[in-house]
């Protein structure tokens, strides 16, 4: 399966069980194991159940297998989908194990859902970056103050 099939499968199952704060690594530098890793976070044991089985059922959707491993206590949650790894943790174990440091140093920039003003959710079809551009943090304007 193409990677970004597979990154946009994994990406709306997360986004379907609300997951928080999704983070998306290349990894293929790093190993030849898989490419992406993506690395969510769930606010209960109930919800990295829920956001294991979502990408479990997308995933399979678009055409490959998946495994998973952690389901039964559900605070750290793995889903192997190949060529990608899913780590759905929870806030807290998620700052403590801190995957970001070990595995991204290659975020790829993707398109999530973002609320419309009517608030549901829209899907922007544009594909994926690669690479991500690097941040660039500007000061704030300044703006003159109107003398009364």
């Amino acid at each position: 399966m193409e990677i970004q099939k597979l990154q946009r499968a994994i990406i709306d199952g997360l986004e379907d069980v609300k997951a928080q704060d999704i983070k998306v690594f290349n990894t293929s530098h790093l190993t030849s194991l898989f490419d992406r890793v993506v690395v969510a976070s769930g606010t209960s044991s109930r919800q990295t159940k829920a956001l294991a089985n979502s990408v479990r059922e997308k995933v399979k959707e678009a055409g490959s297998d998946v495994s998973t491993e952690g389901e039964e206590i559900g605070a750290w949650v793995l889903v192997d989908c190949g060529d990608a790894v899913v780590h759905i943790l929870q806030p807290a174990l998620r700052q403590y194990y801190n995957l970001e440091e070990v595995w991204g140093d290659k975020p790829v920039r993707v398109k999530l859902q973002k609320p419309n003003m009517f608030g549901g959710a829209s899907v922007s079809d544009d594909d994926e970056d690669e690479e991500a551009a690097p941040v660039v943090k500007r000061p704030a304007r300044k703006t003159a103050r109107k003398q009364a």
